[in-house]
């Protein structure tokens, strides 16, 4: 029987024949850069359990933020680590909060860089919940005036995009309301839209020491058994006039991903989140994978599925992979 005329491998025998054919493309401009401001000065703390990312005083901050323009990275997400804390999470919207003073340092410092503020509570609430608690419930109404207030503060400090991460019901909608309000019409509003109750946030709440003191978070965010609620959730987002949306975590809803990208004609992120960089990390230094093929085969399948945008700690080294 003669050899069957079809074969697929005569297109992958030589690396120029594989980069021509290649589908699915990787670039520096669709990362952003999670980066974590403190008080004080001069410091540069490491967290334990994220080899290689720090917390960052603000000062130096700024050139931590110079240093990723630099590398052609076109944007950072800022969060937040105050002085203290209270039950209203007043850090978050106070005008001179910890974010808003590193969005004024990093925007005079570097101007074209594209800074995103997160838009949450529970970095700033004593109890670490996202939203203000009454009766010993998350209320929903009530802390919808607090995230205006946080989105606002945070454009007037010079915020590009505010990101609400929070999953209140109508938060998109009221962050607008605010927004437009106070004169941010242009701002854009990139909305944490299909976030679920994930195991994958552990180290990010050691950096930001944002672990509730209480209960869980399953009542605001999403059950990671559901599709189509994601779908739901984000097309009430769109309806609300979020301008870009985001699925978080990454590589276990990819299929999230995908669905949203079929269904949705909208900039979409997806956030490879801090237990995902761990992951890697971690069994990158005990020898057990090649760390640089396996970032790259992660970020390539979150944008295969369908992602314009993804959030990655592992920004820096990969804009230096790409360019050299």
């Amino acid at each position: 029987m003669a050899f069957p005329t079809h074969r697929p491998r005569r297109l992958r025998r030589t690396a120029a024949l594989r980069s021509m054919i290649q589908e699915t493309h990787l670039s520096v401009r669709s990362l952003v850069y999670p980066l974590f401001a403190c008080p004080g000065s001069g410091v540069k703390q490491e967290i334990g359990s994220m080899p290689g990312n720090y917390r960052w005083s603000v000062d130096l901050l700024a050139e931590e933020c110079k240093q990723v323009f630099d590398l052609g990275i076109p944007a950072v997400l800022l969060f937040g680590i105050p002085e203290s804390k209270d039950e209203a999470g007043s850090g978050a919207y106070d005008p001179d909060g910890i974010v808003q003073r590193a969005a004024r340092k990093v925007k005079k410092a570097v101007p074209e860089l594209l800074v995103i503020c997160d838009v949450c509570l529970d970095e700033y609430t004593s109890h670490g919940h996202c939203g203000l608690i009454k009766n010993g419930e998350i209320d929903n109404d009530s802390t919808l005036e607090l995230l205006g207030k946080t989105a606002v503060t945070q454009v007037e400090a010079g915020a590009d995009v505010v990101a609400p991460s929070d999953m209140m019901d109508g938060r998109v909608g009221r962050i607008r309301e605010d927004l437009d309000a106070e004169g941010f019409t242009q701002t854009p509003i990139l909305a944490y839209s299909a976030k679920y109750a994930s195991a994958f946030y552990g180290p990010f709440r050691e950096a930001a020491d944002s672990a509730p003191k209480f209960g869980d978070r399953k009542s605001y965010q999403m059950d990671p058994a559901n599709q189509r609620e994601a779908l739901r959730e984000i097309a009430l987002d769109i309806e609300e006039g979020a301008d870009m949306i985001m699925v978080k975590p990454a590589l276990p809803y990819l299929d999230i991903i995908a669905m949203a990208r079929a269904e949705f004609d909208v900039p979409m992120a997806a956030y490879q989140v801090s237990g995902e960089f761990s992951m890697i990390e971690a069994a990158a230094r005990a020898g057990w994978i090649d760390r640089k093929r396996t970032v790259m085969e992660t970020l390539v399948s979150i944008r295969r599925a369908g992602a314009d945008v993804i959030l990655t700690y592992f920004a820096k080294d990969v804009a230096r992979w790409l360019a050299s």
